[in-house]
């Protein structure tokens, strides 16, 4: 064998050696995976997402995905004649787009079943209604009422845990029911960490389209690779962080607070960007850490 071959052989051999190490450590262990953005939109993007989540099942983890859809939300909205309204970031949901929501999550996660199970893993998509998953009050932005949103206020786990004994890979629509059983859509980040803390997951995993928390968005060497939950709480308090990122940062540190080991903030542009966050000693995103 030429020596050019066989040192591409021993790159790929230290590249698994020096994942073991993570492998045993979280071997058996919960991951939650919230999956939106671009990552979810890029069709290449979204094959190698799935198949780092199904690596993972692979190789003794224990993965969660709790994806959400907004784009695609949008797109049929506007389909159906509606104009796709949002008050800080939040979309507003009366009744017909709850029902396009809902039936958009529900394709997407059997879009996402289709793809696990051509990798060889069997996968179960639910919506946080299944089971009695996610209950929820009626969300008020700033007080005002934007409809059929959802703040999550109990979480039963009982139908994550039947699937995962049984070897399934859940995929989670962030839909739920309030005390009347009326069906609402919640943010995915929120279900996402709401979830994470009801299972006691190792790790929770955001996928964004930005890179990492930097604490100054405009300095690219402000950059922040790992930081306790009460430095996040300090850049909050001290207004550093802003826009789409501070509601993000808030669930990390709640997430952290509650018995999740540890929060990571991904970029999901980048392939393979979770395998690089936790099988590699440098990794490439933020993780959040208890004090």
């Amino acid at each position: 064998m030429e020596q050019t071959g066989m040192d591409e052989l021993l790159k790929k051999a230290e590249v698994l050696i020096e994942a073991l190490p993570y492998i045993q450590q979280f071997n058996r262990k919960i991951i939650v995976v919230k999956y939106g953005g671009s990552a979810m939109s890029n069709e290449e993007l979204q094959k190698n997402v799935i198949k780092d989540v199904t690596l993972l099942k692979l190789v003794g983890f224990k993965p969660i995905i709790v994806h959400g859809g907004g784009k695609a939300i949008s797109k049929w909205v506007e389909k159906s004649g509606k104009e796709a309204k949002f008050v800080n970031g939040l979309r507003v949901t009366d009744e017909e787009t709850m029902e396009i929501a809902e039936m958009v999550l529900g394709r997407v996660g059997k879009d996402l079943v289709r793809m696990v199970e051509e990798l060889g893993v069997r996968a179960v998509s639910i919506s946080g209604k299944d089971g009695g998953l996610l209950k929820c009050d009626k969300k008020l932005s700033d007080g005002q009422d934007i409809g059929f949103v959802g703040d999550v206020k109990a979480v039963d786990p009982k139908v994550i845990y039947d699937l995962l004994e049984n070897d399934f890979l859940p995929i989670v629509a962030p839909i739920g029911l309030d005390d009347d059983y009326n069906t609402y859509n919640i943010n995915a980040d929120d279900a996402a960490c709401a979830i994470a803390k009801a299972v006691g997951a190792n790790k929770l995993v955001f996928l964004t389209d930005t890179e990492g928390l930097y604490r100054d968005f405009n300095d690219k060497s402000s950059f922040i690779s790992r930081i306790s939950v009460s430095e996040a709480d300090k850049l909050i308090t001290d207004g550093l962080i802003g826009g789409g990122m501070l509601p993000k940062l808030t669930n990390c540190t709640s997430a952290v607070k509650n018995g999740v080991n540890n929060v990571h903030i991904l970029d999901g542009r980048i392939p393979h960007s979770m395998l690089l966050e936790i099988f590699t000693s440098k990794g490439i995103g933020t993780m959040i850490i208890p004090d």
